[in-house]
């Protein structure tokens, strides 16, 4: 596995097992519900179903981001055991939490000057995110070095494309992406926002489409051309989604009939707690490598 680990947050969105098979390292967001902190640690502390079943009885969620003491208590362990870290931080679009590792990295680097310690911004989030985690693993164990990463990820990252749709605006209405009347005429007419991510690593609303089952082929649509190679593609293909598993089944159906070439099933997770307490349920993401977005 070479002489250095694999770091993300566990807003890359995969489950534990999937983060225990890549040997890919994580720490933990923090969320709140009902007045009450809990890690956001892949549905361990609660149960997503649950979570989400509170955010819909109208239980109000807050996030909080990972400080700089809790990177320099998570990253030190792996420098004592002489290893360098290459760690991808939740798009700086979305978080400030890159700015957090930053610090405990320079922090660090004056106690442990022969370590290698990356710090990057993946421009990424949720699963979207977890897709260019699990690349660098198979860069990892093909051999490369912890610099090969560090420049693959400087020159791909930007090629991971991340579609989102909801079919419930009041969860955007809350986060203010949304006015209040936008989004109660929204949910009476249907209105399913589709919505990517930019270069900079921000989400932001490309088409309003009316009813779940058009924005299912919508979203393929996009992926149609987007994607590299177009429905020739065959690299990895992630879903994630929050308590909608139906949906996202519906979407993983048109996925693979229309590519025929994938590598592997798509994988279905859960939207974490993290980015679910934004979303709220009823979202699906997907996600895919595809052109250069900066191109686009």
């Amino acid at each position: 596995m070479g002489d250095y680990i694999l770091s993300c947050c566990s807003t890359a969105d995969l489950s534990k097992e999937h983060f225990l098979k890549r040997d890919i390292n994580y720490i933990c967001f923090h969320y709140e519900i009902g007045g009450k902190q809990y890690m956001d640690d892949l549905g361990e502390s609660m149960d997503f179903h649950v979570f989400y079943d509170r955010m819909a009885a109208g239980e109000p969620t807050r996030t909080s981001q990972i400080n700089v003491d809790e990177f320099i208590n998570y990253f030190e362990p792996f420098l004592k055991e002489g290893k360098d870290i290459m760690h991808l931080s939740l798009s700086s679009g979305i978080s400030g939490v890159l700015n957090s590792a930053i610090i405990a990295r320079d922090d660090l680097k004056e106690k442990y000057p022969d370590r290698k310690i990356y710090v990057m911004d993946s421009l990424a989030a949720s699963s979207g995110y977890g897709l260019l985690m699990d690349t660098l693993a198979d860069m990892r164990d093909e051999g490369k070095t912890i610099d090969e990463l560090f420049e693959y990820v400087k020159d791909n990252r930007l090629y991971i494309h991340h579609w989102f749709f909801t079919t419930n605006l009041t969860y955007l209405v809350r986060g203010g992406r949304v006015s209040r009347t936008a989004g109660f005429v929204g949910n009476l007419l249907n209105i399913c926002p589709l919505l990517n991510v930019n270069v900079e690593g921000r989400l932001i609303p490309r088409d309003k489409i009316r009813t779940a089952k058009k924005v299912f082929k919508e979203i393929v649509e996009r992926m149609k051309v987007h994607a590299v190679d177009g429905t020739d593609y065959d690299g990895k293909c992630y879903i994630s989604q929050s308590d909608c598993r139906d949906y996202a089944d519906s979407v993983v159906a048109l996925i693979e009939e229309s590519f025929p070439n994938l590598k592997g099933k798509v994988e279905v997770n859960d939207i974490g707690t993290t980015i679910g307490s934004h979303t709220g349920p009823g979202t699906v993401a997907l996600f895919f490598v595809g052109k250069d977005k900066r191109t686009e």
